[in-house]
């Protein structure tokens, strides 16, 4: 009577990495929502200021820095090699 993992089978690890990125995936989002996002209020001081206008705070949450990278980027997961392809000679 070896190890303690004798029901766990190899072809299994890869179904657990992908739900535990996911599920990393999911905590992360959460907790920069809650953090970071100025329309969620967690006081209740800040639930009691109502709808605030403040678009200077939403533009710095929404604009975050991957998503000033990606916008200057082609929407092509290979573009070399598509217009390697497809561009005439």
């Amino acid at each position: 009577m070896g190890g303690g993992f004798r029901w766990v089978r190899p072809e299994v690890y890869p179904l657990f990495a992908s739900v535990g990125v996911a599920v990393g995936i999911c905590g992360f989002q959460l907790i920069r929502n809650i953090c970071g996002n100025p329309e969620v209020r967690v006081t209740k001081e800040n639930r009691a200021a109502g709808i605030l206008e403040n678009f200077a705070e939403g533009e710095k949450y929404a604009e975050h820095p991957l998503r000033k990278f990606v916008r200057t980027k082609s929407p092509e997961i290979m573009p070399s090699l598509n217009s390697f392809f497809s561009d005439p000679q």
